[in-house]
């Protein structure tokens, strides 16, 4: 029986990596060992960078609700923990919304924060 030689596989493997190396400057897109080498690290920064954007945005989120809550008297801990005591639960994403879209809806929860607080 013939020897079966692995030559369309390779060439699939390597068109594939070299199809995610497309636009990628000089040898890293025409070489296929520096070309998967390169398609690794993007692939894996890509990876952290989707983890690295989550934590970014609650940091927005925090900023924007801190800054919100200071121009009504109170830090970012006090607000969300009157807020707590209240028993509102409201993410972060929404209540940064409201302090850049619905000031008095945020002074209203503000105010019941400190009543809650105090």
């Amino acid at each position: 029986m013939a020897r079966i030689k692995g030559g369309l596989n390779a060439k699939k493997k390597h068109n594939r990596v070299l199809k995610l190396a497309k636009g990628y400057r000089g040898a890293r897109s025409k070489q296929y060992r520096i070309a998967k080498q390169s398609v690794m690290r993007a692939l894996a920064s890509s990876y952290a960078g989707r983890k690295e954007r989550k934590r970014q945005f609650r940091q927005l989120w925090i900023a924007r609700i801190n800054a919100a809550a200071r121009l009504n008297g109170l830090s970012y801990s006090k607000f969300m923990y009157g807020l707590k005591l209240a028993g509102i639960e409201m993410n972060r994403k929404m209540l940064a919304e409201m302090a850049v879209n619905d000031a008095d809806g945020f002074t209203t929860l503000a105010e019941l924060a400190k009543s809650k607080i105090a």
